[in-house]
């Protein structure tokens, strides 16, 4: 398949929005008391990082340059979740009803950009493995809250 600026920007805005994941996972490892979550969040922010890097050497296989930092929109979720986990009177689980919204919003993320006919096997390879780890990550998280 023929890589494409569109492919280009459409990993670059994935590669972002791993970027916000995972400083949110920080953060959620950050604001939980139990200890098994903050392994966990800790595991799934881990696993963003390695999405990104992942990304960004697609990105650039193919000639591109990646994209570096979060989203405004990323931090201003990172801020709610933070207000909210503060006055929420359980903080673990109003954290874990946020990354549970959150997963199944990375899930949308890859399913779309897989849909793309112009993406090259490489780079479907790599974002079908990282949706396999998001969907475990999401069915894991929904059976701790």
């Amino acid at each position: 398949m023929k890589y494409t600026d569109k492919i280009s920007n459409l990993l670059n805005d994935l590669l972002e929005k791993n970027y916000d994941a995972e400083a949110g996972y920080v953060a959620a490892k950050d604001n939980v008391e139990s200890s098994h979550l903050k392994e966990f969040f800790k595991d799934r922010a881990t696993d963003r990082y390695d999405f990104g890097h992942e990304i960004k050497e697609e990105i650039r296989s193919f000639g591109s340059k990646p994209d570096k930092g979060t989203s405004v929109k990323g931090d201003a979720h990172r801020v709610w979740m933070n207000l909210k986990s503060t006055f929420a009177s359980n903080s673990d689980q109003a954290i874990l009803e946020e990354a549970i919204r959150g997963e199944k919003k990375a899930l949308e993320d890859y399913n779309e950009i897989l849909k793309e006919a112009d993406l090259p096997i490489s780079t479907k390879t790599v974002l079908e493995n990282h949706r396999k780890k998001v969907q475990s990550a999401l069915d894991q998280v929904k059976t701790m809250k």
